[in-house]
Formats: structure tokens, sequence, C-alpha cells
């Protein structure tokens, strides 16, 4: 159940600030139309720290209505302590995820002993997968290897891991030869998923305004169809590129969603960068060269 491709959906938000249910459904169906095996949602790129407990539950249920069962949902659980993120697990599996994901809390001094005592907790909480998501620049922790692969042995539903530490491909790499039975996604908005998947990534979990492209790289590099996977991903890589500027990329993701029909607005939660005229005509332009404009 847990492959593939997951598109980490941004949290649609009214002009005014407040949830967008309505496009909650055309987002889940414009991502599900074009291919891809699960939705993750209040992700870093979900604004999850943006909302309250009635909003996650809301979001939560609208996505899981909007669903139907059409493809598999991981929901976003990380919260600063312990006793919080066991709460978010336990909802979320009371709502109906089939999965959560969580990054280990920021703490002062993180030792391998706190993280293991928080992701153990969570574990033996839930009767879900707990995908753990190694991505420092949001958490500011590290995770070794040899942590992660020795979790892994002791608590089986942590055996996936979001993995956005970079260099990902060496440490993906690592990890699966650390422990083969860690089941790796890669991230970091599809930078380097071509690269991921050749160390051995079962797929990507990641917020991209165009899913499909990354469902192509995927369906043809499994199928065994190398050549054609890495055409693709170098053909779009501009994009990829375009996307994943620091600290717009979320206000340029959302831009393209709106323009393809899948959300009303592109409204993030304040505060929230804004994109200046010249970020709108690049992207722009690259939409237009790459023929992603439309829904289709």
């Amino acid at each position: 159940m847990l492959e593939g491709v997951f598109n980490i959906t941004p949290t649609p938000f009214c002009e005014d600030g407040s949830l967008d249910l309505p496009s909650v459904q055309t987002l889940v169906d414009h991502v599900v139309r074009h291919g891809v095996d699960g939705i993750t949602i209040l992700g870093v790129m979900g604004e999850a720290d943006k909302l309250i407990d009635q909003e996650r539950d809301a979001l939560i249920t609208a996505t899981l209505e909007a669903v139907k069962g059409r493809v598999t949902v991981c929901v976003g659980a990380t919260h600063a302590g312990t006793d919080g993120c066991v709460a978010y697990c336990r909802r979320a599996q009371a709502l109906g995820a089939s999965a959560v994901m969580v990054a280990p809390p920021r703490l002062a001094r993180p030792t391998d002993a706190a993280l293991r005592r928080h992701y153990l907790e969570v574990a033996s909480a839930i009767d879900l997968p707990v995908v753990v998501q190694d991505h420092p620049p949001s958490s500011n922790v590290v995770m070794s290897v040899e942590f992660l692969a020795a979790l892994a042995d002791e608590a089986e539903s942590c055996r996936f891991v979001k993995l956005e530490d970079e260099p990902s491909p060496p440490k993906i790499g690592q990890l699966i030869d650390a422990n083969p039975a860690v089941r790796v996604f890669g991230g970091s908005g599809g930078i380097m998923f071509l690269e991921e998947l050749r160390r051995g990534a079962i797929g990507i979990m990641t917020g991209f305004g165009c899913p499909e492209i990354l469902v192509g790289i995927y369906r043809a590099f499994v199928s065994g169809d190398e050549n054609r996977a890495a055409e693709i991903f170098y053909r779009y890589l501009p994009l990829v590129r375009f996307e994943n500027q620091a600290r717009i990329n979320l206000a340029i993701r959302k831009r393209i969603y709106c323009l393809r029909g899948a959300i009303a607005t592109a409204r993030a939660r304040q505060p929230a960068s804004e994109l200046d005229a010249g970020v709108l005509v690049d992207l722009d332009d690259l939409l237009t060269r790459l023929h992603l404009k439309e829904s289709s």
C-alpha cells in the first residue's frame, strides 16, 4: 500500500484565509486523475503548523471523503511533544488514515535515545505504518543511517522513511544496505528523483504542481525502461528546479495548482511569501514551453 508516487497536497484556503473545503474535492480529483498512488496531507507544504486542531480534523475528513478509497492517504502527525504526536496519530487513525508521517521533534539537544523513545512510543500507540520524515531543514534534527536502520528493526511500523537529508541518493543507498527491510521514499520536490530510484527508493512523497511527471518517471523506471524515465526526468527538471526555490516554493506550487484548476485560489495562510511579477512571468514561460498550463 505504501509505495509509488505520493503527492503531498497543499491545504486550500479561501481569499479570507479560511479553509476552502470544496477545493479539497477538486484537488484530490486532480491528483488522482493524474495517476498518483497516494496522497499525503498536513506535511510541511500543507501548512500544518498554521492549522488549529478543528481544522486538521476537517481537512482529514474532507480528504478521505474526496478520495473514496481510490488511493492511500497518509496524514502528517508531527508535534513538538511525544504526547501531542501520539494524540495526532490516534486521531488520524480514528478518522480513517492509512498511515501517518512523523518528523522528529525539535529538541534543544536531540539524542538518539530521546528520538528512539519518541518514535517507539508513537509506534506502539497506533496500528498504522509510521513514515519517519528525515528532513533536517524543517526539523533541525539529523538522523544517522545507523539510527534509522536500528529503529526499523525495533519497530516494524517505522520501516518507512521519507528521506530528504541532502545529498539524499547516497544516504538512501547506505540505509538500504544497512537494513534491507527499510522502505525509503524520496522527496525534496523530486529534484533527485531519478537518482533516488537508482539507489533503491520505492517511490516519492513530495509536493509538486504537476504530479503526472513524477508518475511518468516512476512508472517507466519500475517497468524497466530507465531510459524513458531519464528522458522524462531531464525534460521537466527545469520546472522541478524552479518550483524548489527556497521560501517561495509553496507559493509557486499553489500558483500552479490554481492555474491548472485544482484549487480555487493560490492563497497561503499568513505569514507567507509572495511571488513578484518577475517570478510569475518566468513561471508562465516555463509552463507554456512545457505545455503544462492546462489541467488535462
